[in-house]
């Protein structure tokens, strides 16, 4: 805490911080909860625009995380077997509540491409949030059956791949594998 001395100007005595702070408040008008709310209000503007000016800045870069995000499912629509796996970093993994615990790569296209992209038809990105290397995807999935579910998704990117997936399903009959049967 700063323990400054300052003197009143006409009798030359040393003011108390409780007696300089009012005069300060007092002196300009403002009660301490006016000043306060003022305050937040400028930290929200200012962090506003912090994230308009990286909104901007993100669309400078040639390839965004949330572009890479958003051709991973533009992949799966196409049935695009060679941009999916140029899409996944050789470390991949893949995780969900289905008892999928950070499988492979190899194990995640066996698993789950090869059972399930004959079954969607097209998605839905409801929510994209990115921050870094890390994004969150809320999206609901249209089977080729003509049901459809939703999930949210954990994405963390590396050098323009996806390098993990950790999927949140909705309750267990809208599962991707339970959707897609008959």
């Amino acid at each position: 805490m700063n323990r400054r001395c300052r003197f009143d100007s006409v009798a030359q005595k040393p003011l108390t911080q409780e007696l300089e702070r009012r005069m300060d408040m007092t002196r300009i008008g403002v009660s301490r909860r006016k000043a306060l709310q003022s305050g937040a209000c400028a930290l929200a503007g200012a962090a506003g625009l912090l994230l308009t000016a990286r909104a901007r800045a993100g669309t400078e870069r040639s390839t965004t995380n949330e572009e890479i995000v958003r051709r991973w499912y533009k992949t799966w629509e196409k049935k695009d077997q060679g941009q999916f796996e140029a899409l996944m970093a050789d470390n991949f993994t893949f995780t969900s509540a289905a008892g999928d615990d950070h499988i492979s790569k190899s194990a995640f296209k066996t698993q789950c491409w090869d059972t399930q992209v004959n079954f969607i038809d097209r998605f839905d990105l409801e929510r994209v949030f990115e921050s870094g290397n890390e994004a969150f995807v809320k999206y609901l999935c249209h089977t080729k059956n003509g049901k459809s579910f939703r999930n949210v998704e954990y994405f963390r990117l590396r050098d323009g791949k996806v390098e993990s997936i950790e999927c949140y399903f909705g309750g267990k009959s809208t599962f991707p594998s339970e959707v897609s049967k008959g």
